[in-house]
């Protein structure tokens, strides 16, 4: 699995961010043979609200878009891979009852 992580808009994460971000990529260690690409990208909005955003692309050629924002940077990454976690599990029980 290839994981790629950017900022946008002038918004770069700082190396805590992305320790937080390894540490969390663990938890997606069961799915890594179904997931060929992680690309997660996050923004801070002018009203000062964060934007973690991700595009997860399956070896079977199947792709997800999520999108997440709130106004702590840490919550909104921890919800963005629930909701990761919950998109890969989905796709990984649909090819497996085929």
């Amino acid at each position: 699995m290839t994981v790629e992580v950017k900022g946008t808009h002038g918004f770069a994460p700082g190396n805590s961010t992305k320790e937080y971000i390894d540490k969390k990529l663990k938890r997606l260690d069961h799915l890594k043979e179904h997931v060929a690409n992680l690309h997660l990208t996050l923004d801070k909005h002018n009203s000062g609200e964060f934007k973690a955003e991700s595009n997860i692309h399956f070896r079977w050629g199947a792709m997800g878009h999520i999108k997440v924002t709130d106004r702590d940077l840490f919550k909104a990454i921890d919800t963005l891979f629930d909701k990761i976690e919950a998109k890969a599990t989905k796709e990984k029980e649909k090819m497996q009852n085929h």
